[in-house]
């Protein structure tokens, strides 16, 4: 209680610091959306500068989200120089409210030429400041901002998601207008993302290439013993982990970040954090501060934070589950169906718009958790399929069947669960169950988008989200405001909006193979790599769409698709030259060694004995010959394909040229592997330059 929001300059700071009419005014900007008055920068600015200073501060920061996925920031010192040889400690409204950029040196696809380098940070008062401190004892005012170009284009994340934010709120007080609402101004998304991620030893961690450059294990045999025990999850935390936790929720209840929930997940060495809700764009830092800090803390601990979505072959990968929901600015949660849905008549209305939107932006939806990572997991029987559907339950799929089928309408009793011992008490079931399989599954009053990257910004797929629900809404808003009977239009918009969407609704194991064949035969895509999705990014369909709403003009969305495209190919092109420099510099050598020993052993053990029965070592030593023959094969395919892709003018196309690191260096990567690991089975532990799967995930 004495520590949270300690680091933060909230609420509570503001109205203790501000005049009264400066926190009005600025509070306003904030909850109602209204346009920032530029004259109450220096005033904030004043406070701000003096309760840094009370904290230790010497610099601050304008603190962004370039297109990179991170987070980005230059660092000032308040010092101002005085005539007489000594400083003030200045901090003026200019200096809070913009920044200065290098735009070209951040990826901008094409929108920012290396000499059109002006870019601008701006002051996003609706996140709060706070105080970063490391372990050396400096201490920084960190302000988020948006980041755009001299001509005014969004450079970040964050720019986008604020926009998506504005058009779903404007688009669903339309909605609420016409149920009578006249009290909300304002209606929220509000997002909780869970963050799943491993920890390793930094000893570990160090002696591999492949993690210390890719963040992800590009070799690495399956080990003895796996998650097939299911002993990992929700198991005893260790006092090493136990320590590193407790210094990471301190850290976070700093910074006003609510970290409520921790545990072990599925696979051995990796866990799961998760806040409380917040608005989208407050989640969206708060992640962002979470990742970071999961990394910084871990190395303080000796130990190393992968935030990697498949650092380790054969055991599950990391995701980030998004879970969304709306609430106005009057206190309802407009996806809480109440304790009588089939009668909630604005609930159902939001529940289709949410349907219609996912089932015509599916293809949207599936480029927001697109990443090379997350191609490793989706549709592994770890992660949701690349097919996008929703999950309802069996409450609400009869509710909406009924009102399809256009009948009267009732709602099944949920009623109480009772388990059989007199001493546990009976409790009220939840009107669905849940599905760990959906990628968009409802779990009560919310949304769980289970697809995002565990290592992604969770701000392009609630930015996406937003915006695909808005269209939903504004379509729903210009049929019923021009209705004459509200109450009879509703139920035949309702009725209709089902008919043409239900194929989206899917209540069953999406693991299964039987579904991928129904979601073909329901005319769903199933898009399954990154690359294949990204074209869908500058469709016309999409254009019109982010246009419509003000969230990305024409030129951010090409610019968009250009800059996944080249993070694609430059991260396989990473983890390719990774594989064939730990292929020739470590495993060929230490399997080579280690064959020459055995036959060296063999050619002394027979002239030693002549009749010696060496029947065993003869198969190893062939084994092991036909298995380095053919890695050594596929390491020279690897390096011939990667200077292909280099060199080859017709692959300048970016789209062209992630399609070949796609569908012909990934490939060679996956078969290069397979003999490398084969490889780790057969040497001695004593020769394998590499620590072991063994060794990294179960010596924590």
């Amino acid at each position: 209680m004495n520590i949270f929001g300690s680091n933060v300059f909230n609420d509570a700071v503001m109205r203790a610091r501000l005049p009264k009419a400066t926190y009005n005014n600025l509070k306003k900007t904030i909850d109602e959306g209204r346009e920032l008055d530029p004259n109450i920068a220096e005033i904030v600015a004043s406070a701000m500068k003096d309760w840094a200073l009370e904290k230790g501060a010497t610099h601050y920061t304008h603190w962004f989200q370039p297109m990179t996925g991170l987070t980005a920031e230059k660092h000032d010192a308040f010092i101002s120089p005085t005539s007489d040889g000594k400083v003030l400690m200045e901090f003026s409204g200019k200096e809070l409210n913009q920044g200065e950029s290098d735009a070209s040196s951040f990826p901008n696809g094409g929108i920012r030429a290396t000499f059109e380098a002006r870019g601008y940070t701006v002051w996003d008062c609706t996140s709060p400041a706070f105080i970063r401190e490391d372990k050396n004892g400096n201490v920084t005012l960190t302000i988020p901002t948006a980041f755009y170009s001299y001509n005014g284009n969004s450079l970040d994340k964050k720019t986008p998601l604020l926009r998506s934010l504005e058009a779903l709120s404007k688009q669903a007080v339309r909605v609420l207008r016409l149920f009578g609402n006249t009290t909300c101004t304002r209606v929220i998304a509000n997002v909780g993302p869970e963050q799943e991620y491993f920890l390793i030893d930094k000893k570990f961690f160090e002696a591999r290439m492949d993690l210390v450059l890719t963040g992800r294990t590009l070799f690495g045999a399956t080990p003895p013993k796996g998650q097939e025990m299911d002993d990992h999850y929700y198991g005893s935390i260790k006092e090493r982990i136990s320590a590193f936790m407790k210094e990471l929720n301190e850290e976070l209840w700093k910074l006003g970040i609510s970290a409520k929930t921790q545990h072990k997940e599925a696979a051995p060495a990796q866990f799961e954090i998760a806040p409380v809700y917040n608005t989208a764009n407050i989640a969206t830092d708060h992640n962002q501060l979470i990742m970071e800090t999961l990394k910084k803390v871990a190395n303080r601990h000796d130990l190393v934070c992968l935030l990697h979505e498949k650092p380790f072959a054969g055991v599950n990968g990391s995701g980030k589950h998004n879970n969304w929901s709306l609430s106005t600015n009057d206190g309802q949660n407009l996806l809480d169906p109440g304790k009588t849905p089939h009668e909630n008549a604005q609930f159902l209305t939001f529940l289709c718009a949410v349907i219609k939107a996912v089932d015509e932006y599916a293809e949207l939806l599936r480029i927001s958790a697109a990443n090379p990572g997350n191609d490793h997991r989706l549709g592994a029987h770890e992660a949701p399929p690349a097919i996008i559907s929703i999950f309802l339950g069996d409450q609400l799929t009869d509710i909406l069947k009924q009102i399809k089928d256009g009948g009267t309408v009732c709602a099944k009793e949920c009623g109480t669960l009772k388990v059989g011992v007199s001493t546990l008490p009976a409790i009220p079931k939840d009107n669905t169950d849940r599905n760990r399989t959906s990628p968009f599954a409802f779990t009560g009053n919310k949304f769980e988008f289970r697809m995002v990257p565990s290592s992604a910004s969770v701000a392009c797929p609630n930015m996406i989200l937003n915006t695909i629900v808005a269209e939903s809404l504004s379509q729903i808003a210009d049929r019923l405001e021009k209705a004459t009977d509200f109450q009879s239009e509703l139920h035949l918009l309702l009725k209709e909006l089902l008919e043409k969407h239900d194929r989206i609704i899917f209540n069953g194991n999406n693991y299964s193979e039987e579904w991928v064949a129904e979601a073909k035969r329901r005319g769903l895509l199933n898009i399954e790599s990154m690359v294949e999705a990204l074209p869908h990014y500058i469709s016309a369909k999409s254009v019109a769409l982010f246009t419509k709403h003000s969230v990305l003009n024409e030129q951010e969305l090409h610019s968009r698709y250009e800059i996944l495209l080249e993070q694609y190919s430059k991260i396989i092109k990473i983890e390719a030259r990774t594989m064939v420099a730990m292929a020739n510099r470590l495993i060929f050598p230490a399997a080579s060694k280690y064959l020459g020993e055995l036959a060296a052993s063999v050619r002394d053990l027979k002239a030693a004995v002549p009749a010696a029965d060496t029947f065993a070592q003869e198969e190893v030593i062939k084994e092991i010959a036909d298995t380095l023959r053919n890695f050594k094969e596929k390491t020279t395919a690897l390096e011939k394909a990667l200077a292909t892709a280099i060199s080859r003018k017709d692959l300048y196309d970016v789209y062209q040229n992630s399609l070949f690191y796609r569908q012909s260096v990934f490939p060679l990567m996956e078969e290069l592997r397979f003999y490398g690991d084969k490889l780790e089975t057969l040497v001695s532990s004593e020769h394998w330059p590499l620590p072991t799967y063994t060794e990294i995930l179960f010596l924590i």
